[in-house]
C-alpha cells in the first residue's frame, strides 16, 4: 500500500507499507516496486501534474482512492508507514 498525501503548501508526501513486499501478490511485485522507483522523482520535477496523474490511476494491480479523512486517522495510519520522498510545493 503506497500513500501519496498532498499539503495545503502543493508538497507531495510518498510513504510506502513497510511489509510491501508481502501485501503485493507475487506477480505483481516487479510493476509495483518500478513504479515505488519512478514516482518519486517524478513527484520531484513536477508535483502537481503528478498528483493528479497518481489520481486517475487504476490499471493493472493499482486501485485509487481519494480520501479526506479525519486528521486523527490520518495521523495514525500515517505512522504506520515509511517515506519515501517529499518535495516542496
Amino acid at each position: 500500500m503506497l500513500l501519496v498525501l498532498k499539503g495545503e503548501d502543493e508538497s507531495i508526501r510518498l510513504l510506502v507499507h513497510p511489509e510491501i513486499r508481502t501485501i503485493v501478490q507475487e506477480e505483481d511485485l516487479a510493476y509495483v516496486e518500478a513504479l515505488l522507483l519512478d514516482f518519486p522523482e517524478r513527484a520531484k520535477q513536477h508535483p502537481e501534474e503528478f498528483f493528479k496523474q497518481i489520481l486517475s490511476l487504476g490499471v493493472g494491480p493499482l486501485v485509487v482512492q481519494e480520501e479526506e479523512s479525519n486528521l486523527s486517522f490520518m495521523q495514525k495510519l500515517v505512522s504506520q508507514f515509511i517515506q519515501i520522498s517529499t518535495t516542496t510545493g
